[in-house]
């Protein structure tokens, strides 16, 4: 049997691991409070109906979101769940990359007409005397008419890839990761750099981001698909949301002209149109709304796959920020949320603004 004293330590010990793991959670649950985002005192102060959006948030429940947050005129409008947590952004991720390259062609590093036979790009199966002829710019408008594997591509996505040489380059937009990728390739090749270290020194740091760090991004190389590597961030949604209000600003922040406004405005606009889709033309490497309602209020997106995003209105002066924790299976299976209703939430969002008086 233990002896009274050693019981007494163990009593101790026990007691204490206890409110350590209470702290531990107490930190965890007002991790989001602890944010250098200003806040709204309260929506109804800021114009927005309390009572919608409730309503607004009942849908939200119902999607099987994990994170949602609004900034609006600067502040944080609402937050719902944990917008603190990290999790895989998928293709927002190219919306990053966009911003990287608005940097590089403002100073010369990067030549969008350059062609791919000019930059020497290869892959497994070499390109084409036909598909060499594609450019930069044609890449960061997804119609490089080059349709090989690539990673990180879904299901639709392979079966959905055409024949090789069925479009001639810059013709025909087919979303399509091979550019994508091939866009990071070409990034760190002709700036002799890295495109995470270039996030975090050029646009991490100085938007202050609060979770997010190198150890955040890393290439994931298929090469049984391609030589060329996917470039994936993991992100909390209200840093993601530092990034959506840069570009609501035209690339500026804290008087610091972070991304050249003129870029800012080429790649939010319809670059090529979309067949597919209702609601999106495309930019270089944003969605961007070219018909009805969000059309009206300038409305253009990062999105990636399961229901993130990062969407932005200029008319409205809101960045909106949808997120879905994809590490956790059931949300890959059954909660992903898809546009329609994603934009649907957004809908009712924006429904919750009053008139001015």
């Amino acid at each position: 049997m233990l002896g009274r004293k050693k019981r007494k330590l163990l009593l101790l010990v026990g007691v204490a691991n206890v409110l350590a793991l209470f702290l531990i959670s107490c930190k965890n649950s007002s991790s989001q409070t602890e944010s250098t985002w200003d806040y709204h005192s309260t929506p109804e102060e800021a114009g927005w109906s309390d009572k919608k959006l409730q309503e607004a948030k009942e849908f939200y429940d119902s999607l099987g979101s994990t994170a949602a947050m609004v900034i609006y005129d600067g502040k944080v409008l609402f937050e719902w769940g944990d917008v603190s947590r990290k999790s895989n952004i998928h293709s927002v991720r190219k919306s990053f990359l966009s911003a990287l390259y608005g940097i590089h062609v403002n100073v010369g590093t990067i030549h969008i007409e350059d062609t791919l036979k000019e930059l020497e790009i290869t892959d497994r199966s070499p390109l084409s005397v036909f598909e060499q002829e594609a450019t930069v710019e044609d890449l960061l408008t997804s119609r490089s008419g080059i349709f090989l594997r690539a990673g990180e591509e879904s299901l639709f996505m392979r079966w959905n890839r055409p024949e090789r040489e069925a479009h001639v380059p810059g013709t025909y937009f087919h979303y399509n990761n091979w550019d994508f990728n091939v866009l990071g390739t070409i990034f760190n090749q002709q700036t002799k750099s890295d495109l995470f270290q270039e996030f975090y020194e050029k646009i991490a740091i100085p938007l202050g981001m609060e979770d997010y760090s190198p150890e955040d991004s890393f290439y994931k190389f298929e090469e049984d698909r391609s030589i060329h590597p996917s470039y994936l961030f993991r992100m909390s949604a209200r840093d993601m949301a530092r990034f959506g209000q840069l570009y609501l600003q035209d690339g500026q922040w804290a008087g610091q002209q972070l991304i050249p406004k003129e870029w800012v405005k080429q790649s939010t606009s319809v670059q090529t149109p979309v067949r597919t889709s209702q609601v999106y033309g495309y930019g270089y490497m944003w969605w961007v709304a070219d018909n009805g309602h969000f059309e009206d209020v300038g409305l253009y997106s990062a999105i990636g796959r399961y229901g993130q995003s990062i969407d932005i209105i200029p008319d409205k002066n809101l960045v909106f920020v949808h997120r879905v924790d994809s590490d956790r299976f059931l949300n890959r299976t059954l909660n992903h949320v898809n546009d329609r209703n994603r934009l649907r939430l957004l809908e009712m969002i924006l429904d919750a603004k009053q008139p001015n008086e």
